[in-house]
């Protein structure tokens, strides 16, 4: 099957949601409670429009023309979480000279899952930051992400419970890389 990745619009923030939802539901239920998903798709795990409107969000669309995943990067503050997060955002711009720019929200449909998606995705953010200027990559990575963010020269540095809402926690892992030199 062939995809093809391109800046995410305004327009594709209904099929954004479907595809977190499904990610979410589909791929995090060995690492998360029902009750840590549900409450962290309406906070943690939603649409940050932020990033679509920097035009730093991408997606992966499948030749069918379905929504395979979605993920970029940031040039805020903000590490993790979307326009309904418990926390405050921070929307200040980051320093490329001196600061890491954040990974962010690298979500694939359990239909496209071990398909090299996730691998794109984070491939293109990386890119598209260092374009930018910025030279390290941060992020607060899923339980589930673990494993890949680690093939790929992420190391962990912290681990934070974050609230959720409706009393929950979900325990999610920061982990840095420097760009190749």
């Amino acid at each position: 099957m062939k995809f093809h990745l391109r800046v995410a619009a305004a327009g594709d923030v209904a099929g954004i949601r479907e595809v977190i939802d499904a990610s979410v539901r589909g791929l995090q239920a060995e690492d998360y409670s029902a009750a840590q998903i549900d409450a962290s798709l309406k906070t943690v795990f939603t649409i940050d429009r932020q990033l679509i409107a920097d035009g730093t969000y991408f997606i992966e669309v499948a030749e069918d023309g379905s929504l395979a995943g979605c993920g970029g990067w940031s040039k805020r503050k903000t590490l993790y979480g979307g326009d309904h997060q418990v926390e405050q955002v921070e929307p200040e711009l980051l320093d490329p000279a001196a600061d890491a720019a954040k990974v962010r929200a690298i979500f694939v449909h359990p239909r496209y899952a071990r398909m090299g998606l996730g691998s794109t995705i984070l491939a293109a953010a990386e890119e598209a930051a260092m374009a930018a200027g910025f030279r390290r990559f941060e992020m607060g990575s899923t339980l589930t992400g673990v494993a890949l963010y680690a093939l790929k020269g992420y190391r962990e540095v912290d681990r934070v419970m974050v609230p959720v809402g409706d009393g929950e926690q979900i325990e999610v892992v920061r982990m840095v890389k420097d760009a190749p030199l």
